[in-house]
């Protein structure tokens, strides 16, 4: 397994279909390193990792020179040996969805096309008769409605038998009304609904106590995609710390480690003070590291414990690397 694959470097991987799994793996792909080393670094059995290499070939995200230690016909393995036994991970789901969720154009241009409607003839009815209105309307004046900023009519909209999954993604991205959020994020149907979820996000007015509902039983990978999404509000993010913040303290070992590991420690500088649990800490100690990123970053994390610590520093990758030894060194848990 002396092949070192490398990415294409003409190739844009957002315009891949990867997957979680796939994603991460790219991110870890220089060029530099072996396959038997990307296996140690991403914690995946030998016979996982060619796997994943030849679906990364087949697409067209790593060049395919001298691989003759990885087979084609390989089969696929299940998501869920993408990671050691312990950790299950599920697909995060936001960005992995961004391409999928964006507006064509002709959904575009109806949107403009609705909401030109509204402005010039349903604007001026008064509220009483778009509430009326609205609970019996069929298209276009339906879709129209959506763009009225009252939540009295809103909920006439959702009341309306002809409403579903178009007019409740263009209620969530459109609608300013925290009250009227409520009343679309209140149906199950729709909340569930990832178009509606990203509208919501989107929405600089969605409540913080949707937020909370709607998100706090996420997994926190995808809790923490959240934060530093360039499509969420300010404000949204801050929702999101807070929520990964309290959700952390409460998560099994196991899904502390997929989000520690998915995003290389970059997590941890939103958990500042936040501590991890004997499960945990012996979870990550069972792992070889060899991503600098990821160690830099658990030696800037002030509460990263003494056995994690100490298990950095017998590690091949800081033992080369004069830099690594000394942050760990400095850390105020190295014994």
């Amino acid at each position: 397994m002396s092949w070192r694959p490398a990415p294409r470097a003409d190739l844009d991987p957002a315009t891949l279909p990867l997957d979680a799994v796939q994603r991460i793996l790219l991110s870890q792909i220089d060029g530099t390193d072996d396959v038997e080393t990307l296996a140690q670094a991403m914690g995946l059995p030998p016979e996982r990792m060619e796997a994943l290499l030849s679906e990364l070939v087949a697409m067209g995200a790593v060049t395919a020179e001298n691989h003759a230690a990885i087979s084609a016909a390989n089969p696929s393995c299940p998501a869920d040996d993408a990671f050691p036994p312990e950790i299950e991970p599920e697909p995060i789901g936001v960005d992995e969805q961004e391409s999928a969720l964006a507006l064509s154009d002709a959904e575009a241009a109806d949107s403009a096309t609705h909401r030109q409607l509204y402005e010039q003839t349903l604007h001026h009815q008064s509220l009483d008769e778009r509430v009326a209105l609205a609970r019996l309307a069929v298209e276009p004046e339906l879709s129209a409605y959506c763009f009225d900023p009252m939540p009295k009519v809103i909920q006439s909209i959702l009341d309306n038998p002809s409403a579903g999954l178009v007019h409740a993604r263009l209620i969530a991205t459109h609608h300013r009304n925290p009250v009227g959020l409520e009343a679309v994020a209140s149906r199950v149907t729709f909340a569930n609904d990832l178009g509606v979820r990203r509208g919501l996000l989107q929405n600089p007015q969605l409540p913080g106590t949707v937020f909370r509902r709607l998100w706090s039983p996420r997994r926190l990978a995808e809790q923490y995609l959240i934060t530093v999404s360039r499509d969420a509000p300010e404000q949204t993010r801050r929702l999101a710390r807070d929520v990964l913040r309290t959700c952390f303290l409460q998560r099994t070992g196991e899904e502390r480690v997929e989000l520690i590991l998915s995003t290389e420690g970059r997590c941890l500088a939103l958990l500042a003070g936040l501590t991890i649990d004997g499960k945990t800490t012996a979870l990550l100690c069972r792992r070889t590291y060899v991503s600098t990123l990821l160690i830099q970053n658990i030696a800037r994390w002030s509460a990263a414990p003494p056995q994690l610590i100490a298990h950095l520093r017998r590690q091949d990758a800081v033992r080369r690397n004069p830099q690594l030894r000394l942050m760990l060194e400095r850390h105020p848990n190295a014994s």
